[in-house]
C-alpha cells in the first residue's frame, strides 16, 4: 500500500514522458496531474482510516536492496509520518488545481511536480537512512529545476543555484552523520528501526557529538534555521508560486521531520547533552526570522522569512523535549506533539499564502507591498482570503497555528522558561508585520502598479480560490476540532520521548 502511494506519481510521470508530445495537450497533462494527486490523497485517507494510533510502525515493507552495505528498502508509517504524508498529498493536489492554467512547458512542469511528490512521500515513509538520504537528495534536484525553469528570469537561475549548493552541501554533512551511525552499529546497518533498538552511540562521548553535529547541520540547512537560512529568501522570491508552496509546505519539513525521526531517537544521549544549544538556535530563529520579515518591502520575501520564524518554534520544541531537568514526560511529549502539529499547520497556511502571492504577481507583476493600495475595493475575495491566511499564520485561536504554538509553549515553558518567553515575542512581531502588509496593500486610497491593464485588476479565479480556501479550511478544522489529528500524533510522541530519555 505504501509503495503504491509513494510511486504512483512517478509511474504517471514516466507514462507522460514516454507518450509522444502530440498525444497529450497542456490541458490533458494538467488534468492527469490533478487526477493522480486526488487518487493519491484518496489512498492516504483510506490508509488513515485503517491506521491504529497505538500500534507503532505500521504497513511496513522491507526488501533487501544493497545487503552487503546493510541497506534495505524499508518503509512504514506511524503518528509522526502519517500527518506529513497526508499534508504532502493535499498540498500537491492544491498546487495541481492552482496550476490548471499553466502554459509554459506544461508536460515538463507536471512531470517535475509528480517526481517531487514521489520523493517527498518516499522520504516520509523511509525507515532506512540511505533510502531517506536518496529521497532527500532527489528533492533538491527536482526543486532546482522548478525554480530555474519556471522562476522569474535570470534571478531565478541564480537563486536555484544557491539553493542547490547550500542544500547539497548540507546533504553531504547528513551522509557523513549516517555513515558515523553505520560504523558504530554492530552488525553494521543503516536501518532506522534496528539502530533505534541498538542505540549504538550510547556512551560514545565526542564521537556521538560529532555524529549529531553532522546530522544536525544537514537537517538545519534544509529546515532552515539561523544561520543556515540564507538560501531560502531568494529561492522563494524568485520561484514560481507553486514551487514556493511545495518548498515551504513540504520540503522544509524534511529537515524538521529528520530531527524527530532520526536525530532524537538514534542519538538520545547527545540530544539531551546539547538540548540547550538546540533550544537557543530555535529561539534565535523565531525572533530573527520575525524581525527580518518585519523589515521587508517585498510581500513574498516577507512570507519566506516567516518560515524561518515558524520552523524556529519546531526547533525550540524538540530541543526542550531533550531537557529532562525541570520537566516531566507529559510536558516533553506535548512539545513534540506541538512540533509535528506545527509542521502540518505551517504547510497548510504558508502553502496557501505563497499561492496567494502568485495571484498578486500574476495580476501586477510585482511583490512590492508599496506598489499596491486599496486592493480590497478591487478584489474583495482576494483580500478576504489573504487576510484569513495572514491571521491564521500569526496563530490566532480557531486555526491550526494556535493549537500547535499553544502545545509548543506549554511543553517547553517548564524546562526552558527564558527561551520560551523570548520566543513568544515572535508572535507579536509576526502580528505587526502581517498587519502592516494588510493595511498597506488592502486599505487606503486605491493604487495599482502601472503594469495592470486599464481594464482593472481581476479578483480570485475559481481555481485559485479552490486551492487556497481548501488549505485554509483544513487549517480551520484542525483549529476547531484537533482531536482527530492529535490522537494520531500523541502516541508516537510518547514513544520518541521514551527513546530520548533512555
Amino acid at each position: 500500500m505504501l509503495s503504491i502511494i509513494t510511486f504512483l506519481p512517478l509511474a504517471v510521470c514516466t507514462v507522460l514522458l514516454l507518450l509522444p508530445p502530440r498525444a497529450m495537450s497542456n490541458r490533458v497533462c494538467n488534468w492527469v496531474w490533478i487526477v493522480t494527486a486526488a487518487a493519491d490523497l484518496a489512498l492516504v485517507i483510506a490508509l488513515w482510516a485503517a491506521f491504529d494510533p497505538g500500534g507503532g510502525l505500521q504497513y511496513q515493507q522491507r526488501v533487501r536492496w544493497i545487503p552487503s552495505a546493510g541497506v534495505s528498502y524499508h518503509v512504514g508509517v506511524d503518528g509522526l509520518s502519517l500527518p506529513l504524508i497526508a499534508l504532502t498529498c493535499l498540498l500537491f493536489l492544491a498546487v495541481a488545481v492552482y496550476s490548471l492554467r499553466e502554459t509554459k512547458r506544461v508536460r515538463s512542469y507536471v512531470c517535475l511536480f509528480l517526481f517531487l511528490q514521489t520523493v517527498s512521500l518516499g522520504l516520509f515513509v523511509a525507515l532506512d537512512l540511505i533510502l531517506f538520504f536518496v529521497f532527500f537528495d532527489l528533492s533538491i534536484v527536482g526543486m532546482f529545476f522548478v525554480i530555474a525553469g519556471w522562476g522569474h528570469g535570470e534571478r531565478a537561475r541564480a537563486a536555484a543555484l544557491k539553493f542547490f549548493l547550500y542544500t547539497f552541501i548540507g546533504s553531504l554533512a547528513l551522509l557523513l552523520g549516517f555513515i558515523g551511525l553505520y560504523l558504530a552499529a554492530t552488525p553494521h546497518t543503516f536501518d532506522i528501526v534496528d539502530l533505534t533498538r541498538a542505540n549504538p552511540l550510547a556512551g560514545r562521548g565526542l564521537y556521538a557529538g560529532l555524529v549529531l553535529l553532522a546530522i544536525g547541520v544537514g537537517l538545519a540547512v534544509k529546515t532552515p534555521t539561523v544561520p543556515f537560512h540564507t538560501w531560502l529568501p531568494p529561492a522563494h522570491t524568485d520561484a514560481p508560486a507553486a514551487g514556493s508552496a511545495i518548498l515551504a509546505g513540504v520540503l522544509l519539513k524534511m529537515g524538521t521531520y529528520g530531527f524527530v525521526r532520526i536525530a532524537m531517537p538514534l542519538l538520545p544521549g547527545s540530544w539531551r547533552h546539547y538540548a540547550l544549544v538546540i533550544v537557543i538556535v530555535g529561539a534565535v530563529s523565531v525572533v530573527y526570522g520575525a524581525l527580518v520579515a518585519l523589515a521587508q518591502t517585498d510581500f513574498k520575501r516577507m512570507i519566506a522569512y516567516t518560515s524561518v520564524n515558524h520552523m524556529g518554534y519546531v526547533i525550540l520544541a524538540v530541543g526542550a523535549a531533550g531537557t529532562l531537568a525541570g520537566s516531566d514526560a507529559q510536558a516533553r511529549s506535548l512539545a513534540v506533539t506541538g512540533a509535528v502539529t506545527q509542521m502540518v499547520s505551517h504547510g497548510l497556511i504558508t502553502g496557501a499564502l505563497f499561492l496567494l502571492t502568485g495571484v498578486l504577481y500574476d495580476r501586477g507583476g510585482t511583490y512590492a507591498i508599496d506598489a499596491y493600495s486599496g486592493l480590497a475595493a478591487h478584489t474583495p475575495r482576494f483580500a478576504a482570503v489573504t487576510a484569513v491566511a495572514a491571521f491564521a499564520s500569526l496563530g490566532i485561536p480557531g486555526f491550526s497555528g494556535f493549537i500547535a504554538e499553544f502545545q509548543i509553549f506549554t511543553g517547553s515553558l517548564a524546562s526552558q522558561t527564558a527561551a520560551t518567553a523570548i520566543a513568544v515575542t515572535g508572535i507579536l512581531i509576526t502580528a505587526a508585520l502581517f498587519l502592516r502588509a494588510l493595511h498597506g496593500m488592502f486599505l487606503g486610497v486605491p493604487q495599482l502598479p502601472q503594469t495592470i491593464p486599464t481594464s482593472g485588476i481581476t479578483d480570485l479565479k475559481r481555481r485559485e480560490a479552490l486551492s487556497t480556501v481548501a488549505l485554509l479550511a483544513v487549517a480551520l478544522v484542525i483549529g476547531v476540532a484537533p482531536r482527530w489529528l492529535l490522537d494520531v500524533i500523541e502516541p508516537a510522541s510518547h514513544t520518541v520521548i521514551g527513546l530520548v530519555a533512555r
